[in-house]
């Protein structure tokens, strides 16, 4: 209730706040957070907690706190409290692969504080061997059960492969992204103004990432094949927040 009590307020003062820049952009609101409302400074997680987690109750909890996103029902944490808590140590539960899209909160979209989740991001979501080496030191060295490869809705640099778009660096980054173009057998219009194409590119790299995940990674598909880890995909849909678990 605290927790849904702090946004509520939060979010008038947005609104507040915008209605004073549309009239008078060198107005500036001032705001007290009530003494009796109190952000949740959750117990970081220790090796011992984190070893006996295992990869289904993570996936869980990821869900559950997706939910609480999709219900703008996030959890009011101390950050600066939990940045201290942590300082000298991390056993974060997962490690996610996401695309740099600054529309795409990962932490928030499921629920989770500092030291919670690693997070890897590179336009286009793919793995390359420096993403990779960093999914092994996230599992093999520091103890995380999951990795989670997600793509979302709207994907620029989806949309650039589809497109075959010619621009410096970029150009040979969406190499990484068009041979999942190249998989999706669609007998309609190939472009990105074709959503429902770009969807099915945007699972197809997620899929392809997850299977380049274990085919190039000895020690990540090690732990995968003894139940150690979770690799799964996912697609993060932005008109409702709601992320979408995928099979490969």
């Amino acid at each position: 209730m605290k927790a849904i009590l702090f946004l509520c307020i939060a979010a008038n003062l947005v609104a507040c706040n915008n209605q004073g820049n549309s009239s008078d952009k060198s107005a500036e609101t001032t705001f007290t957070v009530p003494s009796d409302i109190e952000p949740l400074v959750e117990k970081v997680l220790t090796e011992e907690e984190q070893a006996r987690l295992t990869p289904d109750e993570v996936i869980s909890l990821f869900k559950e706190g997706n939910q609480r996103f999709m219900n703008n029902d996030l959890t009011a944490r101390d950050h600066s409290e939990q940045v201290r808590r942590s300082t000298h140590a991390q056993y974060p539960k997962a490690i996610v692969l996401s695309c740099v899209d600054s529309r795409v909160p990962v932490e928030d979209v499921f629920d989770r504080g500092i030291g919670d989740i690693f997070v890897a991001r590179v336009a286009g979501n793919f793995v390359n061997e420096d993403i990779l080496g960093s999914m092994e030191f996230a599992c093999k060295v520091s103890g995380s059960k999951l990795i989670l490869i997600m793509g979302h809705e709207h994907c620029g640099a989806v949309k650039a492969a589809i497109d075959d778009v010619k621009l410096g660096n970029i150009t040979p980054m969406l190499s990484k992204i068009k041979p999942a173009v190249e998989m999706v057998d669609y007998a309609g219009e190939r472009t990105s103004k074709n959503a429902e194409f770009v969807h099915l590119v945007c699972e197809s790299n997620v899929r392809s990432n997850m299977r380049q995940t274990k085919e190039k990674s000895a020690v990540l598909k090690e732990m995968h094949d003894n139940g150690e880890i979770e690799i799964l995909g996912a697609v993060y849909d932005m008109d409702t927040g709601k992320v979408s678990f995928l099979e490969d």
